[in-house]
């Protein structure tokens, strides 16, 4: 029974959560945002502050989500996310990823899709933070480079959407193009959420058993020195987008050592870091 009562409340939890990301969400739209354009002028000094807020907002519901009890979470060598001007590219098995490194990349970029900007819980957040939409290939990579080289972490699921569970993950030659055409060495973030929950097939309220533990596993940088200097950067494109496929399938279907033998990680930390 007691098993019975931890999966009804967790249930509950997860929907309190989900409102109020969306009420989160409605208020930056209707509210933040309106009020940084008009009291900040500077776009990119307004952006640059409206990332830092998006940011605090998302530690801010992952300390929720900790504290009613749906979910916990182990970060490992979190520091290399507060290097700045990095590419960071992680596999994407649940809903929630975007939230994680968001929260815990320093001055954190991402690369979003357009309907996103017609999503009413979601708008108002890329028009503050200035996140980039995912528009032409040239427009998109343009804007990667700037982002980088003005200090921020760009995020890239190079998947494009969430993988589908029990099928290997194919990538999408975007963030290779990025990664090639701005000559940025990648950093690879390994992303593990167990039980599964909040994948393409489990909708919200298909709570699973036991309490979900995401672990997020930040690694070292992946060079792209010799396809930057290749002549033929299509064919380097999808060489790379191969190599990233290969890495991110063998990361994922390794058990991942226990979390004592991680001697350089932050494990279930408390959510705050200076901003």
């Amino acid at each position: 029974m007691s098993s019975l009562l931890s999966r009804v409340w967790r249930t509950v939890a997860t929907a309190f959560c989900f409102a109020t990301f969306g009420v989160g969400g409605s208020l930056i739209a209707l509210i933040v945002s309106p009020a940084l354009v008009l009291l900040v002028r500077h776009q990119r000094r307004r952006q640059a502050l409206g990332k830092r807020f998006v940011s605090l907002c998302f530690l801010l519901f992952i300390n929720l989500m900790r504290a009613v009890g749906v979910m916990t979470y182990t970060i490992r060598n979190r520091e290399l996310l507060e290097q700045p001007g990095q590419l960071i590219l992680a596999n994407h098995p649940s809903l929630i990823d975007t939230i994680f490194l968001i929260a815990f990349a320093r001055n954190a970029d991402c690369v979003v899709k357009g309907k996103l900007l017609k999503n009413p819980f979601t708008w108002g957040a890329i028009r503050l933070t200035g996140y980039i939409a995912n528009s032409t290939a040239e427009g998109v990579i343009a804007a990667a480079g700037d982002s980088m080289k003005s200090g921020n972490n760009l995020i890239i699921f190079p998947e494009g959407t969430r993988t589908t569970a029990g099928k290997a993950q194919v990538m999408k030659r975007g963030a290779a193009n990025i990664a090639i055409k701005t000559a940025t060495n990648i950093r690879p973030v390994v992303i593990r959420c167990e039980p599964a929950a909040l994948t393409k097939e489990i909708k919200w309220y298909q709570v699973p058993k036991r309490r979900v533990h995401m672990t997020l596993d930040v690694r070292p940088t992946i060079s792209v020195e010799q396809y930057a200097n290749s002549q033929n950067q299509a064919l380097a494109a999808r060489q790379l987008t191969q190599q990233l496929e290969q890495y991110f399938n063998k990361a994922v279907s390794t058990t991942p050592a226990p979390d004592g033998d991680q001697n350089n990680g932050c494990l279930n930390q408390p959510l705050s870091r200076s901003l």
